[in-house]
Order: C-alpha cells, then sequence, then structure tokens
C-alpha cells in the first residue's frame, strides 16, 4: 500500500506549467529519487507536497489523507519531515540544544511559554543524535561543526517529528565523495529502521544509482519515466533529455554499483 499517492499534480506560474499533471506513488520503507535537469519541477513538486506552494490541481494523500491546501506546520505535524539543500541550524546552539528545539516545536512548547531547549528531552535528543552518529559531539556548537557533520545534525532533527515521510532536498550538495555517501547509508538504514519513507531529489547520479529504489525522471514539467534504477539507465527518453549519450549515462551506473557494492548499500 502506498504512503505518498500524488495524482495528475500540477502547478503554474502565468503562463508556464512548471509542473504538468505528473503521477507516482511511494511506499513506506523506500527511498524513491526524483531527478531532472534544471527547471524540471523538482523543486516545485517538493514544496506541493510539504505544503509551501499551493497545487493548481490535482491531490496529494498521505495516508489517505489529502494535503492539498494545508499548510506546511500542519503537514509537518502529520508526519512530513524535511531537510534543505543548504543545512539549517542553529549555529549558536548546541547540536543537542538544536534538536531540543525540534522537540520542542513537536510538543508544541516552542511558543507557548519560553524555557530553554536545553532542559527539554535531553535524553530523547541524544537518542536522536545517536541514531546518526553525533551523540559523543552533542555539546559541541554547531557553528564549529565540519559540514558533513552538520547535514547529520540536521537529519536528526527532521527525525524529531517520527516522521512518516521524509523529503531530502539535494541532500548531498557540497559533500564531498566520501561523505556524499556515508550520509545516504545512513539515511538508507534509518528508513529500514523506522520504517519510514525517503524522496530525494540528487544531481549526483552516483549516489542516486547506488540508494535509490526506484526513480522518477522530471523534464519541463512533466514525468518522462519511472522505475528501478536499471530500468532508468536503459530507458532512451531519459538518456535523450537528461543525461546525453546512452554511454555516459551507463558509466555512472557502473560507478554507482561499485560504490554500493563497497559499502554494502
Amino acid at each position: 500500500m502506498s504512503l505518498l499517492k500524488v495524482t495528475e499534480l500540477g502547478k503554474s506560474f502565468g503562463g508556464v506549467k512548471a509542473v504538468d499533471g505528473i503521477s507516482f506513488d511511494l511506499a513506506a520503507g523506500e527511498l524513491l529519487a526524483l531527478i531532472g535537469p534544471n527547471g524540471a519541477g523538482k523543486s516545485t513538486t517538493f514544496n506541493m507536497v510539504n505544503g509551501q506552494l499551493k497545487a493548481d490541481r490535482g491531490s496529494i494523500l498521505l495516508d489517505g489523507e489529502e494535503l492539498v491546501g494545508r499548510r506546511p506546520r500542519e503537514i509537518w505535524r502529520m508526519g512530513v519531515g524535511r531537510t534543505f539543500q543548504i543545512a539549517e541550524t542553529f549555529a549558536s546552539l548546541t547540536v543537542v540544544e538544536n534538536v531540543q528545539m525540534a522537540l520542542l516545536s513537536h510538543d508544541h512548547k516552542l511558543f507557548s511559554t519560553w524555557r530553554r531547549a536545553a532542559d527539554h528531552k535531553r535524553e530523547e535528543a541524544l537518542a536522536l543524535l545517536d541514531q546518526v552518529g553525533m551523540k559523543a559531539q552533542a555539546d559541541r556548537p554547531c557553528s564549529v561543526l565540519a559540514y558533513g557533520d552538520v547535514k547529520r545534525v540536521e537529519l536528526a532533527i527532521a527525525m524529531a517529528n517520527s516522521p512518516k515521510l521524509l523529503l531530502m532536498d539535494e541532500p548531498t550538495a557540497g559533500m564531498a565523495p566520501k561523505e556524499r555517501n556515508s550520509l545516504m547509508a545512513l539515511t538508507k538504514q534509518l528508513v529500514i529502521d523506522r520504517g519510514m519513507a525517503v524522496l530525494f531529489t540528487e544531481h549526483s547520479m552516483d549516489v542516486v544509482f547506488a540508494y535509490a529504489d526506484r526513480m522518477i525522471v522530471l523534464a519541463r514539467g512533466r514525468l518522462i519515466a519511472q522505475g528501478k534504477p536499471l530500468e532508468i539507465r536503459d530507458h532512451p527518453k531519459v538518456q535523450e533529455v537528461y543525461f546525453g549519450s546512452g554511454k555516459t549515462f551507463e558509466k555512472i551506473a557502473e560507478k554507482a554499483a561499485a560504490v554500493a557494492a563497497e559499502l554494502g548499500a
């Protein structure tokens, strides 16, 4: 059964159809990559799923409940988490306080009364940091962390509302190859352990082929292909629109397969 079901989703800006009637679904325990060239409609799709943009038409169902027309905070409380291309944390707070702030928000206590984040559910925050390999750095300021570690903290923050669905917008942007693969291997393990679903956009094709269970490909707002990575690799329309020559695309896929085998993904 699908956790997320998107049907005939559309959004226009003036006379431009940014997203033009796309449909796809996503099951719990699955990583689905949403890929395409710049301007394909990936960010617009993401922003409609989490409520930052209202769809002009179509439906977005999460566990059978309609998301279209709901505010981002309401959608977050329904179990949709998100990480961003540029990691968003409070640099002046410690690592654990950043996660505690997310727990305060989830418990409806962020703005109701003033209280220090450090006083709220520290053990629960530490448990989340332990899942992403950051417990040992819990009391360090976020401002001194390496970028790869900041991305791990952001992932722990996203876990604070126990999401059913996690949206990851360019999760490995700005990271070195080793950091990229480490973060995505961690994400895949969280999907397995928690039984959640992940929808992610990504420009690094080695990451996509190594970790995605399925892929959907957009071009000029339309869905041109969907399927397992090897099916997408051999799809002529995808090669033509997105990747250029099939030979180049096959080399990327082969490299990704080698990375996945090395890491046991």
